[in-house]
């Protein structure tokens, strides 16, 4: 039996969360003796995390090397230590105070920059934003939406980096979807010249 769920709950009960049940609860006198042993024997965050970190540490002690940082650069009974590394500096701001410290003093990991961390995808309405500029580019520049097929429309987006779309297809697939398109983004279309038939 995993002696963290009982402990759990406990920690869910103190807080005033619901709890499923008080089947198994752990008694003060064992939770004593584990805390003994390991003060953070029971975390609040999942074990898969504690199993990386602790893993980590292990490299770090057995090997003296350098963090890894780069996913595959060290793979540790199945756990890729530069990806999770890689995953707690990108994602610093989603660990609780005491995952930060722990990272931070006991494995010498640092957040972040802004400037290292991946630019964010772009959601599926930023991209209709944007297919819909370079069709009202064209638009403006043709005075028709009649575009070939292969024709690829390039466009500055607001992150002031040119794009090329590949507007033909695009405006071809609305036309053969337009019994699914919303009747705001068809109305958006028709606005800047769409022909339905």
């Amino acid at each position: 039996m995993d002696r963290r769920q009982p402990a759990r709950a406990e920690q869910r009960r103190a807080q005033g969360l619901p709890v499923a049940s008080a089947a198994g609860a752990l008694p003060d006198e064992r939770r004593e003796q584990l805390e003994e042993i390991d003060p953070s024997w029971c975390p609040l965050w999942p074990v898969e995390w504690q199993r990386a970190f602790h893993l980590t540490r292990q490299h770090l002690a057995e090997t003296g090397r350098e963090l890894p940082t780069e996913p595959g650069a060290v793979v540790h009974q199945g756990e890729d230590l530069g990806r999770w590394v890689r995953a707690q500096r990108f994602g610093w701001d989603k660990l609780t105070g005491v995952q930060q410290w722990m990272c931070e003093h006991i494995l010498g990991i640092e957040p972040a920059g802004e400037d290292e961390k991946p630019k964010p995808r772009r959601t599926q309405a930023d991209k209709w934003v944007l297919i819909l500029a370079a069709a009202a580019q064209f638009y403006e520049r043709e005075g028709h939406l009649r575009v070939p097929r292969k024709h690829v429309e390039r466009i500055v987006g607001e992150d002031q980096e040119q794009r090329e779309l590949r507007l033909g297809a695009w405006i071809g697939n609305q036309r053969s979807r337009a019994a699914t398109l919303s009747s705001e983004r068809m109305e958006q279309l028709s606005r800047i010249g769409m022909r339905w038939a």
